[in-house]
């Protein structure tokens, strides 16, 4: 169970208190939701978009898939999904695949779907395949307090 380096710096240093929840190793969202018993509709997910001027990142909860036209229209920018190696690159604390949904610690412009707002807790991802964090939904809205909110996504 290891949490990346920049994640527990990024959550230590915003005061935030935070649970650690190990489960067998995943590959993807719906994976990892199942092997942490845990509500699909209640796990943040990152994608990560790219166009000619860089990426930004998206969360969603984890059983939905970013709708890019509501990234168009909030960003005035035509944006497709990053590669798994392209989007590896900002985050090399993490394993590839394992990206936390904290784009302000890594430094990237972030939308966060307001359905993640009206949870009582919120899981994500901690940087590897075997943990999630857990934090509380006021919590993880301070986590990424200043981010772009709308409604950016689609059912899964």
């Amino acid at each position: 169970m290891t949490i990346a380096a920049t994640v527990k710096s990024y959550i230590e240093g915003k005061g935030v208190a935070y649970e650690v929840i190990a489960h067998p190793a995943t590959g993807s969202s719906h994976e990892t939701a199942e092997a942490a018993h845990v509500d699909e509709g209640h796990l943040a997910k990152a994608v990560i978009l790219k166009d000619n001027d860089g990426v930004i990142m998206v969360v969603v909860p984890g059983d939905a898939w970013v709708k890019l036209s509501a990234v168009k229209k909030e960003l005035d920018r035509e944006m497709v999904l990053a590669e798994e190696d392209d989007a590896a690159g900002y985050f090399p604390d993490c394993d590839a695949g394992a990206i936390p949904p904290l784009g302000p610690a890594y430094g990237i412009e972030t939308l966060m779907d307001r359905t993640l707002t009206s949870l009582a807790s919120v899981y994500f991802e901690s940087g590897d395949h075997r943990s999630l964090i857990k934090v509380s939904s006021d919590d993880f809205i301070q986590l990424l307090s200043g981010v772009r909110v709308g409604y950016f996504f689609e059912e899964g």
